[in-house]
């Protein structure tokens, strides 16, 4: 993927005289945006409507892929199969399923690979995963002796059998296991070693530490294309511990903006749309023109930030 042609000084000047802000420029930037989702797999007949409701609402914008999510340990296995199985059938959408080493066998997993092969999933994205069990989220992993280590094995592993484009993490605020950021970036050089083909950001809302993360991933020598993961969230309690667990912080300014809200989703809504609208618009002057929304599998927020990007839809869905 080509990265984008520097602005020269002509139209650097023109945006700092602009009177407009970076949202209200966004939609006439001059590189194509490129968007992908991400949605999991319904454990109800009523979240399996709001899945659908919502795939059907962003599948117009024709995204690059979509991704569905893969449980801890496993746990989703059945459910995200059967999500990307009916996604290649009724829709015109590319999956790429997820796919993690914990609490399964190598050989388990290469089942898994092999099973996605056949129904035509051609893009998987590689995980080390979450604990399963009580530990979940953010607990102490250890890995089966049969098992894959980590994301870098899992990638090889595909990689290994071959056909498939290949998703991987990145942390710009460090995996909360890992040392330091150096490190966290040496992980990243292995995985595209391993075969990763592009990598994917935690969600963020520190856009300078995002681009900090950028330079750092560049000066090593990491070339392949990284796009910042975004999470439109109006449940501000649900999102602090969600970054507790990732290692995403959550600046002052965020905890301001909800502050008091607890009883007014309308107005919560608003607030996650704007910040993660201009976040976008940001990192699109910087030179991004890809992103991937974490979509909780609501509709309702993407669509509307993809429009501020100039995303429009592009065809009829049947």
């Amino acid at each position: 993927m080509a990265s984008p042609a520097p602005l020269n000084l002509a139209e650097a000047r023109a945006l700092l005289l602009s009177p407009l802000g970076p949202v209200a420029r966004a939609g006439s930037n001059r590189n194509e945006v490129r968007v992908s989702f991400e949605f999991f797999p319904p454990k109800s007949d009523e979240a399996e409507a709001n899945l659908w409701k919502a795939i059907r609402r962003l599948e117009p914008l024709n995204p690059a892929f979509v991704s569905v999510t893969y449980g801890a340990g496993g746990s989703t296995r059945e459910r995200t199969h059967r999500t990307v199985q009916r996604i290649i059938t009724e829709t015109s959408l590319r999956p790429a399923a997820h796919l993690t080493c914990v609490d399964a066998s190598r050989e388990e997993v290469d089942e898994v690979i092999e099973g996605y092969k056949t129904i035509g999933v051609d893009h998987i994205v590689a995980l080390r995963g979450d604990p399963p069990g009580a530990s979940g989220i953010g607990g102490a992993y250890q890995p089966r002796a049969d098992g894959y280590a980590n994301a870098t094995e899992l990638t090889a592993a595909i990689s290994r059998i071959g056909g498939f484009d290949i998703t991987v993490g990145a942390y710009p605020e460090r995996h909360p296991e890992s040392p330091s950021i150096d490190h966290d970036i040496d992980v990243l050089k292995a995985k595209v070693d391993a075969g990763a083909t592009r990598a994917v950001s935690q969600f963020f809302f520190d856009i300078d530490a995002f681009l900090r993360f950028r330079d750092r991933v560049r000066a090593a020598g990491v070339t392949i294309p990284l796009i910042p993961g975004v999470m439109p969230v109006s449940n501000f309690n649900g999102l602090k511990r969600m970054c507790g667990s990732c290692g995403a912080s959550v600046p002052d300014w965020l905890a301001g903006h909800f502050d008091g809200l607890d009883d007014d989703p309308e107005t919560r809504k608003l607030l996650a749309a704007s910040v993660a609208a201009e976040t976008c618009a940001r990192l699109q002057e910087e030179g991004f023109s890809d992103f991937h929304f974490y979509t909780l599998n609501r509709a309702d927020l993407v669509y509307a930030i993809c429009r501020v990007l100039g995303v429009r839809e592009t065809k009829a869905v049947a």
